[in-house]
């Protein structure tokens, strides 16, 4: 399955339970020849957003069943976890679930 598939089956799965965005992140050519650079961190996570029950912040990143966090994902998952954010790489909505109950 691909990660655009699993991020919109995560998106589905956590509706009830909290606010989910989605963001681009890298950088893109401009109509005019420029790179532009979305302005996240590097490693930033696929989807993002805060738990309905209390506000608190998650990051999740998505992978496929092979797919691998590169060192900046962990690194930002590091950081955010230290901030006091839920964090976790899902593979499934059932896995995005746990990660935002706080199971994983």
């Amino acid at each position: 399955m691909r990660e655009k598939d699993i991020q919109n089956e995560i998106r589905l799965a956590l509706r009830d339970i909290a606010v989910v965005f989605r963001i681009n992140v890298g950088t893109f050519m401009s109509d005019t020849g420029k790179m532009v650079s979305t302005g996240v961190p590097k490693g930033f996570s696929d989807l993002f957003g805060v738990r309905k029950l209390d506000g608190k912040a998650f990051f999740i990143e998505v992978k496929n069943e092979k797919g691998r966090t590169s060192k900046y994902q962990d690194n930002f998952l590091k950081k955010m976890k230290e901030s006091g954010a839920i964090v976790g790489v899902a593979r499934s909505g059932s896995e995005a679930i746990k990660i935002i109950k706080e199971e994983i």
